[in-house]
């Protein structure tokens, strides 16, 4: 799925002004896409779960904050179980570009190593590192971890990582509260900063497709 920057900026672009609706298809989607495909590496997830919580801190109660971000880590689960099964059935020999910026044979050699090293908790910790958060779902199917354990430890590192932004954004919105120009530039900052991201995502993005394939599996050193 391919979407364009123009496109995507002018609905992101209306999240503050469509309100608690456009906030929770966002977010979902976008977390979605992030945790299951390879098109999510390029996604800015922790920003936009940081956003999410800043602009129903104006529009919404603080049980909808609450019930996102339950949702949302639910989504973050099973979009890694994809990620998961991809890696299986495809290994990582395809990912890797000849000349990539991001992906490129060194970068997944160092996700790898990195999931060889910690295991379990490569796992959980793989939540708070971008690039590393979409690629170890499929490293980790393509070096047949255990799944119960992949389940457990992709759980327990969503909710670490999907409240702590929701709730942040929310409440450090909320102490903003008694200052209502703060807030504003707050709500337009936070949305500001998840547009330019996904813009030079999704350029980045089809930058590295451009790129021809490795077509060789990576290993660790």
């Amino acid at each position: 799925m391919v979407l364009s920057a123009s496109s995507e900026t002018i609905a992101l672009g209306s999240l503050d002004s469509a309100g608690p609706t456009a906030v929770w298809l966002i977010t979902l989607s976008f977390i979605f896409f992030e945790c299951a495909f390879i098109f999510g590496l390029f996604l800015p997830g922790d920003s936009l779960l940081f956003a999410a919580g800043v602009v129903l801190a104006s529009h919404d109660s603080e049980l909808s904050a609450w019930l996102l971000s339950v949702v949302a880590l639910v989504v973050a689960v099973v979009g890694n179980q994809i990620g998961y099964y991809i890696g299986r059935h495809t290994g990582t020999r395809l990912l890797a570009r000849r000349g990539g910026k991001v992906l490129n044979k060194e970068n997944l050699a160092k996700a790898r190593d990195f999931l060889d090293r910690r295991g379990f908790w490569a796992i959980v910790l793989a939540r708070w590192i971008p690039w590393v958060r979409t690629l170890a779902p499929m490293i980790a199917g393509a070096a047949r971890m255990d799944p119960k354990r992949f389940m457990l430890a992709t759980t327990i590192g969503a909710i670490a990582w999907v409240p702590t932004l929701v709730l942040a954004g929310y409440y450090g919105a909320g102490l903003l509260a008694a200052v209502p120009w703060l807030e504003t530039v707050a709500v337009v900052a936070s949305v500001a900063f998840f547009v330019v991201g996904t813009a030079f995502g999704l350029h980045r993005y089809r930058q590295e497709m451009k790129k021809p394939v490795e077509d060789e599996e990576v290993v660790a050193r």
